[in-house]
């Protein structure tokens, strides 16, 4: 039997989790700064940035782009639907399956069919997700995210596809925030790699490259998959 060692932002995590449920932390409460954190468990930023990063997914923190991080006002366990944020896992599960059907076949499609201006458009969602990566902004990434597969959908140059993608959207904003946190959580810097994936996404597109740009898309999809269904 595999012994498994808890690691250092697990460690932190509960320790946090302990202060808020113990009333030490309340809603709304500001938390110490991640730098007065570090210091005061003895870890690395970065750790202390997993931690509340899970702890946010998880729905217990709001972390502010440059306003620090506050304890939620509406904690998990006083919902009225139940303490988990993650209770609608299957219904997002569904949208990922729908997802990776749609969207191998608007990425074979975008390679083919790109112009100019769909490439432009593409390169500067990816400026945004980078200059959000640099601000750790995880909002303004999430809407990057988002803005960056509507694109492609758009560079396929098929109205209909283009309107399932759009019917989808609202639905993909609610949980690509859920889900981008829930992989941050689970791998070391995923930001960086996030991001590598979706230039790697672009380039095949933009060299014309169907088959590839359909396996990178689809393999970016089915491990934002993976994790889900780690969770579930």
């Amino acid at each position: 039997m595999k012994i498994e060692t808890e690691k250092g932002h697990e460690i932190v995590s509960r320790i946090l989790l302990t202060k808020i449920r113990e009333g030490e932390w309340k809603p709304g409460d500001k938390l110490p700064s991640v730098v007065e954190l570090s210091s005061s468990f003895g870890v690395g930023r970065s750790t202390v940035r997993e931690a509340l990063s899970a702890l946010k997914a998880m729905g217990w923190l709001d972390i502010r782009h440059g306003g620090g991080t506050f304890v939620k006002k509406e904690l998990p366990s006083e919902r009225k639907d139940g303490a988990d944020p993650f209770k609608d896992a299957a219904s997002m599960m569904e949208l990922l399956e729908v997802r990776k059907v749609l969207e191998t076949g608007t990425a074979t499609l975008a390679a083919r069919n790109r112009k100019d201006e769909d490439l432009a458009a593409l390169q500067a969602v990816l400026g945004t997700m980078r200059e959000a990566l640099e601000r750790d902004d995880t909002a303004a990434g999430e809407q990057a995210d988002v803005a960056f597969h509507a694109a492609i959908a758009a560079a396929s140059h098929n109205s209909l596809l283009s309107d399932l993608m759009d019917s989808l959207a609202e639905r993909l904003g609610r949980t690509i925030g859920q889900t981008r946190e829930l992989w941050f959580y689970q791998e070391t810097s995923t930001a960086v790699r996030l991001l590598e994936e979706h230039e790697g996404i672009y380039e095949a597109i933009a060299a014309g490259n169907a088959e590839e740009a359909s396996r990178l898309i689809g393999t970016h999809l089915t491990k934002v998959e993976n994790v889900l269904r780690e969770r579930l």
